[in-house]
């Protein structure tokens, strides 16, 4: 059985025993079911969900970031007299490989206010994004590879 699903399995009781369906509940469920599951890991062997589940973590933490950030962006440019969008096509090469690598960072990227993933090339090498402020093309790949890829990439691998 996957840990994945005992965790969530933990997780779930716990918040059924609460009697309090609430999403908190469920995260504190989450975190305490890892944990337990984490003292008993010898009982597993050697399995990778350890080392992903904080991964994950991070990258939702970071997009969070990025999404308050951008989201802040937006709103300050749409409330101010003027425009300061510079808008433009890049196109940003990717390591990630496989079909679920590449949607995870061209939605993450779509998701975040002021970029919009419009195509991917043939080759699946190189991903078109749509952005609202490109000031510097270069920076706005540097962004993307050292960003949401390297963290997708860091949970799927």
């Amino acid at each position: 059985m996957s840990l994945l699903f005992i965790n969530t399995f933990i997780a779930l009781a716990y918040i059924g025993v609460q009697g309090k369906f609430s999403l908190t509940g469920f995260m504190i469920g989450f975190a305490l079911g890892y944990l337990a599951l984490w003292i008993t890991q010898p009982l597993y062997g050697a399995t990778s969900y350890f080392r992903r589940v904080p991964k994950t973590v991070r990258l939702g933490g970071y997009f969070l970031v990025e999404l308050i950030g951008s989201t802040l962006r937006v709103f300050w440019d749409v409330i101010t007299p003027g425009h300061i969008s510079h808008p433009g096509i890049v196109g940003v090469p990717l390591s990630a490989r496989t079909d679920m690598e590449i949607l995870l960072v061209a939605n993450l990227i779509s998701l975040t206010p002021g970029t919009l993933s419009i195509d991917l090339s043939a080759d699946h090498r190189t991903l078109f994004v749509h952005v609202m402020y490109l000031d510097d093309p270069e920076h706005f790949r540097q962004s993307i590879k050292d960003g949401i890829e390297r963290r997708v990439l860091e949970v799927t691998r």
